[in-house]
């Protein structure tokens, strides 16, 4: 066995129904989100992680949390899994933002936001930095952001950024499953628990559509 990474996307939020971008507003689980990690953290369980750590965020925090009280384990915090910073955007629906900031929306840049490559970066750091930690077999477990954990299981993968559109997003509570092997970090599993819901997420549209 080898060592495993599940990244592991946070239960829906109110602003997720609506569509509001996130980012680094601290946006609590509504009832289904908590529901979504209480299954969620019933499956996950039985692949019994070894490390839970989770973003600073109450959202993915309490995600982790479900998993951590089923899998007796502390869940550890660290802000660099945090959701890409929306800067301007943060509270706006998409509309409002394609409105108000048409060439923007287009690109997915939004002002006084965080970069798509500062944010892959950040968190694949982050996942190399934990993941350090387990034992040969063991599994870590991150519970983090939609559109932080697939910006960062493009860079930790080593795609080059014109591919990484080539990911789609990641659901609610959906997870995905990394194993590193002798050339490095592969995809072994993407988007798994909850298909085939639509993604509501601050990842680009294209994306989540």
């Amino acid at each position: 066995m080898s060592r495993r990474i599940v990244c592991l996307r946070h239960g829906q939020t109110l602003w997720n129904v609506e569509q509001r971008f996130q980012g680094h507003s601290d946006i609590p689980l509504d009832e289904t989100g908590q529901a979504q990690a209480a299954r969620a953290a019933s499956l996950l369980a039985s692949l019994r992680p070894t490390l839970i750590v989770s973003s600073d965020l109450q959202r993915a925090n309490d995600t982790a949390l479900a998993l951590g009280r089923i899998a007796g384990l502390d869940v550890l915090v660290d802000k660099d899994f945090r959701e890409r910073g929306g800067g301007q955007w943060e509270g706006l629906t998409r509309e409002e933002i394609a409105a108000r900031w048409p060439e923007e929306y287009v690109a997915w840049e939004a002002p006084d936001g965080e970069l798509v490559g500062d944010v892959a970066l950040r968190v694949a750091a982050a996942m190399r930095r934990w993941a350090s930690r387990l034992e040969d077999d063991g599994l870590l477990v991150v519970a983090s952001h939609g559109a932080a954990l697939r910006l960062g299981i493009c860079e930790l993968l080593g795609l080059p950024e014109q591919l990484w559109p080539a990911l789609g997003g990641l659901g609610n509570c959906s997870w995905s499953v990394l194993q590193e092997g002798r050339k490095g970090w592969r995809l072994l599993e993407h988007n798994a628990g909850t298909l085939p819901e639509p993604v509501n997420s601050d990842d680009r549209p294209d994306a989540v559509a």
